[in-house]
């Protein structure tokens, strides 16, 4: 992993290994972050009694594999049954090498359909990769079944959540072809690095913007709706006051993170849109 938190930019075209490598190198740039508000850190556990950086470690190596074949089913044509069937044998290899611990399931789910995106605009077109490709491709290719999906009913604890409080579901902000990572994740990261902050700051920045506006249903499954929307307007105030670029910006940061683990909550699905938004960084040129 050395080097793996600068920022990678491709210098010749893509193949599926190296849009599967950038996945594994963008979840290890979310996790090598700090301060991350009640997330799990290499120096720390966040809200998080049950997993620390060496359970996110064997998580990310059981799933380098599985990141290359979606790209490769995306570049053959698969339908959405191949990829959803590669993201179930994913998270069970995820679930072995953590005990059982869910780690990486909403990353499995996002960057595993960003990868098959990935690999079928690559199929389709000469040329760098661009995030309006990316969206489009995978609305053209797997749109109709996402949203026949994001029908279902969902047993798990955020979509429990999701549907409790009226939010809009992981699977829902997947069927409309991610909004926050394309409409606000990857602006906010574009705009920090263009205001030549590091890349540390930039990323910081850019969670920040995530957690103000995704109805992030972990937050919601811990805090229940008031602790979702606390932690939208704790991250608004902190974006309002200049975010990371203040004098101090990296301690108020640290201090907000640090509230968060007193309650308890944890933006995981902030942490997923991050590491997509720093996926496409690595595989997209610079704007």
């Amino acid at each position: 992993m050395r080097n793996a938190a600068l920022p990678l930019r491709p210098a010749a075209r893509l193949t599926p290994p190296m849009i599967g490598r950038a996945a594994t190198l963008a979840l290890y740039d979310e996790l090598s972050l700090s301060p991350k508000p009640g997330l799990v850190t290499l120096i720390d556990c966040g809200s998080h009694d049950d997993m620390d950086a060496h359970t996110f470690m064997r998580s990310l190596f059981s799933l380098r594999r599985y990141f290359v074949q979606i790209a490769e089913a995306g570049a053959g044509g698969a339908d959405f049954a191949v990829l959803e069937r590669l993201g179930i044998a994913a998270e069970a290899r995820m679930l072995a090498a953590t005990g059982g611990i869910n780690t990486h399931r909403g990353a499995i789910f996002m960057l595993g359909l960003l990868c098959a995106a990935a690999g079928a605009a690559l199929r389709e077109q000469d040329g760098p990769l661009h995030p309006s490709g990316l969206r489009d491709a995978l609305r053209r290719h797997w749109g109709h079944a996402l949203a026949r999906r994001s029908q279902r009913t969902s047993a798990l604890p955020g979509g429990i959540a999701a549907r409790r409080h009226g939010l809009r579901s992981a699977s829902e902000e997947a069927a409309l072809a991610f909004p926050v990572l394309f409409e606000t994740a990857l602006p906010a990261l574009n705009d920090a690095l263009a205001r030549d902050l590091t890349p540390r700051q930039a990323r910081v920045d850019t969670l920040f913007h995530i957690i103000a506006v995704l109805d992030d249903s972990n937050l919601a499954h811990r805090g229940g709706l008031a602790g979702l929307r606390d932690a939208q307007g704790a991250a608004q105030a902190f974006l309002d006051r200049g975010g990371v670029a203040q004098t101090d910006g990296l301690q108020q940061a640290q201090a907000i993170a640090d509230d968060f683990v007193r309650r308890r909550l944890s933006p995981g699905g902030a942490a997923d849109t991050l590491a997509a938004a720093c996926w496409i960084h690595r595989v997209c040129p610079a704007p």
